[in-house]
């Protein structure tokens, strides 16, 4: 029969004759036989098989194997023996030898009928060991893909024990060296199909012997990180790591980053290999890996890898955007590595010649994929803008290419960079070894405190987070002469720029020391406030009158001259007025002088005077937020104009006078009785206002001052008698008198010192003044405003001579804390609380917040406490005394809310608005910023190499390390400042010098 068969298949007939006699062979064969014609089928159709040159011919021989396999078992199990394998396995078969391509499917062809058979686990140990030599010699995609298939097919068949990971690990071998030969689309998805064959029966081992995986991921790091390779590994490893458990991760990498047998060199060749697995598609998870082996390098301080790595491979990820296939995941470690690069602007200046044309392409593509990743892209985009401003001439076409499409805000810019910065990753040494603490997690710099200049630290942290302020001086142009704004202009660009987790302010420091000051010795911080705000003012001041020589030499232009002609830059952000009125309480005559100020100097009132009563709190009548026009009482008529409008004297008696009102924003239920100084006993329906909740106050104690008593203590009129009687013009001698103190121009940041401090002539020290002051949130100021003013914003149509002079409630939100822990101002530390205080705070017509937490979530506080910065909330502000009761807030800082358009207010908080948007630096200063941060990085990395040397001196217990973590006010001591109590000294960190 078997001659039959081979004189049909070898036959001329057409094909159709030829099946129709095949198919009588067939079913003939299904009948009994002897076994030696059994065996002669057996062997023909091994050979159509093997060696058939048409595909025709190995069908056939495939589906006369199979009837045998059916219907002769016994004789198939005969022929199909250990013996017979093995030569097929290292010999091959015929005159191909071992070129014959078809054996393993032959294999696995047979293994299907002797399964159940005697012989079946000899030949299951014979193929566990020849598939582990096969796969040692390298075999081809296509050769290592039927291998696959036959062990997915028949798990029996693969390698156990030890040589199940030399399997593994051997076959990622072979898949390093797989290389696609061709270009044609079908050739490709061959090659991807063989590829995935060959990883999925990795990921099949994996699953039933997990401890196969991490040998296996050491050999793959070994390949990509060879350096003595002559060719380059196959991006289809890509394939491999898409299996690994993602738990896994961590562990992994942080073998890899500590392991101090990998050298540099190798670590930058693997993950510069790694990285071009972005090109390999359909991938899984293959950016997370990249994206955490660059994190790793990052918390051990890698940097000279990282920067190495960036500039060579960013421009290739990049260009990968353009591939629908790879995009999400080129996106990614895009991002992270843009992000993270954050010393210099030399990785992001790479790819601005090609934005604009992969900006183009996107948006022809018209896809719900190219629409996600331009958005993406542009936040991307304006990230790196803020972070590297000062070059307009090179971004202007990136600009035009992405105009369409959305800007995110500064919050959302900040916190993408503090999140993604190298020196933000954490590193599990940190806590043994204070000099490789990570930066911030709140994107924030600290201060080095230089000995006991928390004073100094606090203050530049408070002015630093007044946002407005801060982006007018980061924005002052070269030359300007104004060398301490100079130097306050790099203070404020290191803090938002930096890569260090904190800054020596050594420079800015020793210019603006205030020289009756002691070296090393605690400062009042509010006196240190004070001076450094007058030294800025008289700085500009002093420029404007070198401009005046100039104008009349005529050596300036008309724009140079508007620019000068302006208000001081302390004076647009602090500078409020105030008009101080005396009346003689004999002739009634009344006079008055206007002064500035840059803050409001607040006295707590004597112990007998009651805290809730006449003359002390009351609430001023307004119908929203911002000015109102306020119209007098009828039968007061009279009193227009004067100072005295309603104001009370601190007399007793007078139930008719109406107190000057100060109020914080606190929400009453109407159902509720008037209380004495609510808005509604004064008679006026005041609108509820949407953040009536965020002014409400936590429940103070009954004898517990608060803001707003001591505002109205500061405004209420004062009896001069006996011996400060006050020596009237018009009566010609010493009068009793009323004067009485008004402010006529809210300052845009209002900051007030808590006077704390009192000298005691029997000890001959400052005291300090414990008590506990509530502070709100968002807080109502009276400004006296002329009838110009009140004509502008009256809404009623009443005639000018009606209007006079009248108050207005100016709303400020509070910005910064400061406060001092200790019991004398000789003493102790100061820390503070801020926040950034912007225009997008909730208005009248949106919706109330839930909670006051809730508020607190949008916008975050943060605590600074010299080179320690963390994320706080306002709950925190408002109960620091009640926890410790040394800890008392000093200095405050609130911003007022812009009102009227045509006000001074709204044109500096406009101008601020346009700095906001428009972030530039000088070129010299984000020269030295950059510098700086790579001399950073590159110290860093020096302190992570030298951790072999004092991981093995750790301690057991690691108890030793928490006094870096607490903050030490003794107040017995000469101060609580020194370096060890804000965190950390000029030795915690590198210093920096300006």
């Amino acid at each position: 029969m078997d001659k039959i068969l081979e004189a049909v298949v070898m036959s001329s007939y057409p094909n159709n004759v030829k099946q129709g006699l095949v198919r009588r062979v067939i079913e003939a064969s299904k009948q009994p036989m002897d076994s030696e014609q059994c065996w002669s089928m057996l062997e023909l159709c091994t050979k159509l098989y093997l060696v058939g040159d048409t595909k025709y011919k190995r069908e056939i021989g495939k589906e006369v194997l199979e009837v045998y396999g059916h219907y002769h078992p016994e004789e198939f199990e005969e022929f199909f023996n250990v013996r017979f394998l093995l030569s097929l396995l290292q010999e091959g078969y015929g005159p191909l030898g071992k070129r014959s391509h078809y054996v393993l499917d032959y294999i696995q062809l047979g293994l299907q009928f002797i399964l159940e058979s005697p012989s079946a686990n000899s030949i299951f140990s014979l193929l566990r060991i020849e598939v582990l030599r096969k796969v040692c010699e390298r075999p081809s995609p296509k050769q290592c893909a039927k291998i696959s298939k036959l062990l997915t097919q028949h798990p029996q068949c693969i390698p156990t024990g030890k040589h199940q990971v030399l399997f593994c690990q051997q076959l990622i071998r072979c898949i390093g060296q797989f290389q696609c030969v061709s270009e044609g689309e079908e050739d490709i998805m061959e090659f991807l199909e063989q590829v995935n064959k060959v990883s999925g029966l990795l990921q099949r081992i994996w699953r039933t012997q997990t401890s196969a995986i991490l040998p296996s991921l050491k050999e793959l790091f070994t390949i990509i990180s060879s350096t003595e390779e002559q060719e380059v590994p196959s991006n289809a490893l890509a394939s491999v790591v898409q299996f690994v458990p993602l738990e896994l991760m961590d562990g992994v990498i942080r073998n890899l980053t500590n392991d101090d047998s990998i050298t540099d060199v190798q670590m930058m060749m693997a993950i510069g290999r790694m990285i071009d697995w972005v090109s390999w598609p359909l991938g899984k998870n293959i950016d997370k890996w990249i994206i955490a082996l660059l994190k790793g390098l990052a918390a051990v301080k890698k940097f000279s890898i990282l920067i190495e790595v960036t500039l060579s491979k960013i421009e290739k990820v990049f260009s990968k955007l353009l591939y629908p296939i790879v995009r999400e995941g080129a996106l990614s470690v895009l991002q992270y590595m843009l992000l993270s690069f954050q010393h210099s602007h030399e990785a992001f200046h790479l790819l601005l010649p090609h934005i604009p044309r992969l900006v183009a392409s996107l948006k022809k593509e018209d896809s719900n994929s190219a629409t996600s990743s331009l958005e993406q892209l542009a936040e991307l985009i304006h990230c790196m803008f803020f972070r590297f401003s000062g070059f307009p001439d090179l971004y202007e076409p990136v600009l035009e290419a992405i105009k369409a499409l959305p800007i995110p805000n500064e919050d959302r810019i900040k916190h993408l960079l503090g999140q993604n910065a190298w020196t933000s990753q954490k590193n599990e040494l940190a806590c043994f070894y204070p000099r490789l603490a990570s930066k911030s997690e709140t994107g924030k710099i600290g201060l080095i405190n230089l000995g006991n200049t928390c004073y100094m630290n606090s203050i530049i942290q408070s002015l630093f987070m007044a946002s407005d302020f801060r982006h007018s001086v980061l924005h002052l142009t070269e030359g300007n002469s104004q060398p301490l704004m100079t130097k306050l202009q790099w203070l404020f660009a290191f803090l938002e720029h930096s890569q260090r987790p904190a800054i020596s302010p050594e420079s800015f420091l020793s210019a603006s020391w205030p020289p009756w000051f002691t070296p090393g010795a605690q400062q009042d911080c509010s006196e240190y406030l004070k001076y450094l705000l007058d030294r800025l003012h008289e700085e500009e001041k002093t420029g404007k009158r070198i401009y005046q020589k100039l104008k009349e030499s005529s050596l300036m232009s008309q724009a140079t001259e508007h620019h000068y002609l302006k208000k001081t830059l302390i004076e647009k952000m602090f500078g409020g007025k105030m008009m101080t009125k005396i009346r003689c309480l004999k002739c009634l005559n009344v006079s008055s002088r206007e002064e500035a100020f840059t803050d409001l100097s607040l006295a707590f009132p004597p112990p007998d005077r009651p805290i809730h009563g006449p003359g002390s709190t009351s609430v001023l009548p307004v119908e929203e937020i911002g000015p109102q026009f306020i119209e007098p009482p009828k039968n007061l008529s009279q009193l227009t104009g004067s100072p005295w409008v309603w104001r009370k004297p601190p007399v007793s008696g007078d139930p008719t006078a109406q107190p000057v009102p100060v109020e914080t924003l606190s929400f009453q239920e109407s159902k509720e009785p008037a209380h004495p100084l609510s808005n509604n006993a004064v008679g006026v329906n005041t609108t509820k206002d949407p953040l009536l909740v965020i002014g409400e106050q936590t429940c103070t104690p009954k004898d517990s001052r608060s803001v707003p008593d001591l505002i109205n203590y500061f405004l209420s009129p004062e009896r001069l008698t006996a011996e400060n009687k006050y020596h009237c013009e018009k009566c010609a001698s010493l009068q009793d008198a009323e004067k009485v103190a008004e402010l006529t121009e809210g300052p845009h940041y209002l900051i007030l010192t808590l006077l704390r401090f009192s000298f005691d002539p029997q000890t001959m020290k400052r005291k300090k003044i414990l008590d506990n002051v509530s502070i709100p949130v968002v807080l109502k100021l009276p400004i006296l405003i002329n009838s110009e003013e009140t004509e502008d914003i009256c809404q009623r149509g009443k005639d000018r001579a009606d209007l006079g002079s009248t108050f207005v409630s100016v709303v400020y939100d509070l910005c910064s804390v400061v406060v001092h822990s200790g019991i004398s101002s000789e003493s102790g530390h100061y820390y503070c609380y801020s926040r950034e205080c912007t225009d997008a705070v909730p208005r009248v017509g949106t919706p109330k917040l839930a909670s006051d937490k809730q508020l607190d979530f949008e916008i975050q506080w943060y605590l600074f406490n010299d080179t320690r910065v963390s994320f706080s909330s306002f709950e925190s502000v408002s109960n620091v005394t009640s926890f410790f009761p040394k800890d008392t807030a000093y200095v405050l800082f609130y911003r007022q809310r812009p009102g009227r358009p045509s006000s001074p207010l709204h044109e500096a908080v406009a101008e601020a608005s346009h700095l906001h948007s428009e972030p530039s630096l000088n070129k010299d200063l984000m020269e030295a910023i950059s510098k700086d941060n790579i001399l950073y990085l590159q110290e860093q990395e020096k302190e992570a190499r030298n951790r072999s040397a004092y991981i093995s001196t750790l301690p057991k217990s690691p108890l030793w390390w928490r006094d870096f973590e607490r903050d030490k006010d003794d107040d017995s001591s000469s101060g609580g400042c020194s370096p060890a109590a804000g965190g950390g000294g000029s030795g915690s960190f590198h210093g920096l010098v300006f």
